[in-house]
C-alpha cells in the first residue's frame, strides 16, 4: 500500500517538490540552531550575578555590523527560497508535454472522481489508471482538472503537488511515474460533509498492462440472462437517469459510469471494498456508508435489491 507522504517521490514533479522541501527544512533548521545558540549564550553570559545590584550594567548604543547582519542575511535567505520556489513552480506548471502524452479529463464531484480518456474512448470513476513513463523516452500523463460543483483539490503526494479544481476555472497536473503500483491520495480542499472520504487511488501499470486495461474498458457491459430482472429494474427506475452502462439505454452523466463497475477495487471513492455486501448496502441506503452522499436511496424491496445487486455484479 502506498503511503501518502512527500518523502517517497515517484515522479519528476514530486521529486522537485521533495528537493525544495529539503532545502526549506535545512534552512529552517540552521536558523533554529543559530537563534537557539545565541539565546542560550545570552542567557548564560548575561545572567544575574552577585553584586549586579550595586553597579550599572554596560550601556550599548547599537552596532552597525549587527544591524547590517540581521538585515542582509534574512534578505539573502528569503531570496534563495523565493528563487528556488519559482524554479519548481515554473518547471511543474509550464512543462512541455512530449508526443505520446496520455490525457485524462478529471471532474471532481461531491463526493467522487470522474475520469475520461478522450483520446482512448474510456470513462471510469474513482480509480485512475495510467502507464509508467520511461525516463529515456518520457510518456507522462496530463490531467485536465475540472469541478462540477464545489472547490476540490487533487493531491497524490508521491506523484505531484496539490492542485485545485475550481468551478469554471480549468487547471492541469501531470505525472510521469517510473514504478508500477498503487498510489494513494486525498481531496485536499474542504468540499462538504464527505470531504474526508473523497479518496484518490492511482494505479500505475506497465505500458502493456495499461493497454490491456484500456481494451477491457472499451468493451460494452456484459449481459447475463440470469440477471435480466436486475437489468430491467435498473432501466425502469431513476438509476439510469444518473448512471451510464455502455450497450444499454442508461446514459446518465450525474453519477459514475458503471459499465465496468466490478473491475474497481473500491466503492464510494475508495471508502469500502467493492464486494456484494457493500454494493447491496450502498444501493439500499448510500447515506449509511457515506452520510451526505447525493445518491438517493431507491425504494427496492429485498428481492428487487438482490436482483439489481446481482446485475451490477456482472459489470466487469
Amino acid at each position: 500500500m502506498s503511503p501518502t507522504t512527500i518523502f517517497s517521490p515517484e515522479s519528476s514533479a514530486a521529486r522537485m517538490i521533495f528537493d525544495l522541501s529539503l532545502l526549506v527544512y535545512v534552512v529552517c533548521t540552521v536558523i533554529f540552531v543559530v537563534v537557539s545558540a545565541l539565546l542560550i549564550y545570552a542567557l548564560v553570559k548575561y545572567r544575574k550575578r552577585r553584586g549586579d545590584e550595586t553597579r550599572e550594567p554596560a550601556q550599548i548604543f547599537g552596532s552597525k555590523q549587527i544591524e547590517l547582519a540581521w538585515t542582509i542575511i534574512p534578505i539573502i535567505i528569503v531570496l534563495v527560497l523565493f528563487l528556488s520556489s519559482v524554479r519548481v513552480i515554473a518547471a511543474t506548471q509550464d512543462a512541455k508535454m512530449p508526443p505520446g502524452t496520455i490525457e485524462v479529463n478529471v471532474v471532481g464531484h461531491q463526493y467522487w472522481w470522474e475520469y475520461r480518456y478522450p483520446g482512448l474512448g474510456v470513462v471510469t470513476a474513482n480509480e485512475l489508471h495510467i502507464p509508467t513513463s520511461d525516463p529515456a523516452k518520457p510518456t507522462p500523463t496530463l490531467l485536465h482538472l475540472y469541478s462540477a460543483d464545489a472547490n476540490h483539490s487533487y493531491w497524490v503526494p508521491r506523484l505531484a503537488g496539490k492542485t485545485d479544481l475550481i468551478p469554471n476555472h480549468p487547471n492541469q497536473l501531470w505525472f510521469d511515474p517510473e514504478k508500477p503500483g498503487l498510489y494513494l491520495g486525498q481531496c485536499a480542499q474542504y468540499c462538504g460533509v464527505q470531504h474526508a472520504k473523497m479518496l484518490l487511488r492511482v494505479y500505475v501499470h506497465s505500458p502493456d498492462d495499461f493497454r490491456r486495461w484500456i481494451e477491457e474498458q472499451k468493451e460494452p457491459a456484459r449481459q447475463v440472462d440470469t440477471v435480466a430482472r436486475g437489468r430491467e429494474l435498473f432501466e425502469r427506475t431513476n438509476c439510469m437517469n444518473c448512471h451510464t452502462i455502455a450497450g444499454t439505454p442508461a446514459t446518465g452523466r450525474f453519477g459514475p459510469d458503471l459499465t465496468h463497475l466490478m473491475s474497481r477495487e473500491t466503492l464510494a471513492a475508495g471508502i469500502v471494498p467493492n464486494n456484494r455486501d457493500n454494493l447491496r448496502a450502498w444501493i439500499k441506503d448510500p447515506n449509511s456508508l457515506k452520510p451526505g452522499s447525493l445518491m438517493p436511496a431507491i425504494a427496492f424491496d429485498d428481492a428487487e435489491l438482490d436482483a439489481v445487486t446481482d446485475y451490477l455484479m456482472t459489470l466487469r
